[in-house]
């Protein structure tokens, strides 16, 4: 890789930094951005540089003055209806792990972190939190006004939210009292004061019918399938190969005897003709209004529909209008339609390869012109005249032209932004930071976690190309210069935050790297290394996670069997103790039957000031979706056992 220097062209320019961007020839333009290394909390290194990977190709170096104050264009729309005082859920990162509080408008810490997750106060001034894989609500003073004790809880509609435990699903109204007595193996939200309900029979199969506002069964659960009522209507499937429309009194105003009818959308609903067949559109009174004609149709919107064309589930998606004329030819791999009149046209980045993600570009979705060539990786709905988009560098707002909008901010890397009051929050990189309307940041996620003097964890961000992303850990404090080298060389190997290139189709798979303090006492630091690496085209990824217990005061990471006194049978006593769990414990009862074979002596493990806890990889023992399967020991159990005045056990005692 080649490192190029740029500190002498900074000389002289009072007006702001220097930025610095690198590209790629791809063989039709630059459109290929070369990701460099996201300096932030580097506190030695004051040089500018950039590096170009040692591949052969084309490339540029644009450099330009980055401005102090962003040009800022005030919005028509900003101010109304916004509230004087908006509090913005915010993660935290602490000693004890990611924790979740609330910042008001100038990015003052209101509620303090103590929640797993936290999400936007609603229109009734209540959010939904979560502790301990817990729902439950607060107000804006950070009091209870529901108790964490859901396992889910939808957001509020028409006054009342759906939430479920154990014993199934039910609504609350603002207050937290249960609406319905009975629980309901599905509970949709209320629209326009129906919501769909779902019953399972004894032989496994659901029944829908719809509840009222009181919770009441108003409509029974008659229906094979069914949908929300919109627009006073709603589809329902009567039997095999007859569906109706009704009414909120469940009368019927149309039947429709086909193999499959959809959802109305702007009046109209697709459905196949034969069983298995191509995909056309009715008309609400049965009437064809587009002859079956498509291997897949969506439902209309704004009086037009995504379609596509091809045989033998391809892809060769359009845009038609309701005449079934083509606005936007059926030859894209992806169309999505994103609101107010325009649509995203997506081909795959690699022909060969189209499951790694489309390049976007935007067109007018009323005339099917292409209004911005600008290669787009990420694409999300128009509001207000804005789109929150992201390309091969940068994340920012588009106008309805499809170009770069006027309103701040851009923020380097791949993610979303959104508005949040008067504030516009930023999701990138898998991190968040908020900004005012000006473009100012007015908060961002910590990159230091304090630990206690002279201690503390600093985050760093290894980002070579934009299927690789790793957070890593970075301990300052420690006394002796060579120890600390040594140490953090580690960290950021284990990591795997090295030696990885600039991307492209060579490399077949993406992966993320995150970090966490799970304990720290006296000298004993635990982090828990975190990663999640998806070949392209699988299934799904394969999550990895490991602890390493570092003395700050040594340098040394322990293993488990330094927990223990030598020549101790501790692996039998443990592989024992957690047989016994698996047999007795009906939370392991997704244990492969027979798979368990005992622990081995360097079985994974972290501790806490109470208990030592040793898990398994996903498949290991268990069911993927079971995670890691974790037993908890408690340090009384196997006193006998452990060192006490070994080096491990008086690190935290």
């Amino acid at each position: 890789m080649l490192r190029i220097k740029l500190n002498e062209l900074a000389k002289g320019m009072d007006s702001g930094p220097l930025q610095a961007e690198v590209w790629k020839w791809d063989g039709i333009g630059w459109n290929e951005a070369v990701a460099q290394q996201d300096e932030d909390f580097i506190r030695a290194d004051d040089d500018l540089f950039v590096t170009i990977p040692a591949e052969e190709g084309l490339y540029r170096i644009d450099y330009s003055i980055k401005l102090l104050e962003p040009i800022y264009l005030l919005t028509e729309w900003e101010g109304s209806g916004l509230r004087a005082e908006v509090l913005h859920p915010a993660p935290f990162k602490l000693k004890e792990g990611t924790l979740w509080g609330y910042i008001n408008n100038e990015g003052r810490t209101v509620i303090e972190p103590r929640y797993d997750y936290a999400e936007d106060f609603q229109d009734n001034g209540l959010a939904i939190v979560q502790r301990r894989d817990s729902s439950g609500l607060i107000d804006s003073s950070g009091r209870e006004k529901v108790k964490p004790v859901y396992s889910f809880i939808a957001p509020f509609a028409e006054g009342l939210a759906v939430v479920s435990d154990a014993k199934g699903y039910t609504f609350i109204d603002e207050k937290g009292k249960e609406v319905t007595s009975a629980r309901y193996d599905y509970l949709n939200s209320l629209h326009e004061g129906r919501a769909l309900f779902s019953k399972q029979s004894t032989t496994g199969n659901s029944s829908y019918g719809y509840l009222n506002a009181q919770g009441k069964e108003v409509l029974p659960p008659v229906y094979l399938d069914a949908g929300d009522f919109m627009n006073g209507t709603a589809l329902v499937k009567v039997s095999e190969g007859e569906y109706a429309l009704i009414d909120p009194k469940g009368t019927v105003l149309h039947t429709y005897k086909h193999p499959y009818v959809g959802n109305p959308g702007d009046g109209l609903l697709a459905y196949q003709e034969t069983e298995n067949g191509k995909y056309g559109y009715l008309n609400l009174d049965g009437s064809v209004a587009i002859k079956p004609q498509f291997t897949a149709a969506m439902p209309f919107s704004e009086g037009r529909a995504v379609i596509n064309t091809a045989e033998d589930y391809g892809n060769a998606y359009g845009l038609i209008d309701k005449q079934g004329k083509q606005i936007v030819p059926a030859n894209y791999y992806e169309v999505q339609q994103l609101g107010e009149n325009r649509v995203a046209l997506g081909t795959p980045v690699y022909a060969d390869q189209p499951y790694r993600g489309s390049r976007y570009v935007i067109a007018d979705a009323v005339t099917g012109r292409i209004l911005s060539n600008h290669p787009l990786l990420g694409v999300n709905n128009y509001q207000h005249g804005l789109a929150s988009v992201y390309d091969a560098k940068d994340t920012y707002f588009i106008d309805k032209s499809g170009k770069k909008a006027s309103q701040p901010p851009v923020i380097a890397g791949a993610g979303t932004l959104s508005f949040s009051g008067s504030l516009i929050r930023a999701d990138v990189d898998q991190r968040t930071a908020y900004y005012d309307r000006k473009g100012k940041q007015v908060w961002r996620q910590n990159g230091v976690i304090p630990l206690r003097p002279p201690y503390s964890v600093l985050e760093k961000k290894y980002k070579p190309n934009r299927d690789y992303l790793v957070y890593y850990p970075v301990i300052e404090g420690i006394a002796s210069t060579e120890v600390s080298r040594a140490v953090n060389d580690k960290l950021r190997s284990l990591s795997l935050a090295e030696g990885v290139g600039s991307g492209g189709p060579a490399q077949d798979f993406s992966y993320t790297g995150d970090f966490a303090v799970e304990f720290f006492r006296k000298n004993l630091l635990v982090l828990e290394l975190s990663g999640y690496k998806f070949p392209f085209g699988a299934a799904h990824g394969m999550p990895t996670r490991i602890y390493e217990h570092i003395n700050l005061s040594s340098g040394r990471f322990y293993t488990l069997s330094d927990l223990f006194k030598p020549g101790s049978k501790y692996v039998e006593k443990l592989s024992e103790i957690v047989g016994k769990q698996i047999a007795t414990d009906p939370q392991y009862s997704y244990v492969f039957p027979d798979t368990y074979k005992g622990i081995t002596a360097d079985q994974p493990f972290y501790v806490d000031e109470a208990a030592l806890y040793l898990y398994f990889a996903p498949y290991e023992i268990a069911p993927y979706a079971a995670g890691f399967p974790t037993f908890r020991i408690p340090y009384a159990e196997i006193m006998g056992l452990i060192s006490t005045e070994g080096d491990f056990w008086q690190s935290f005692h």
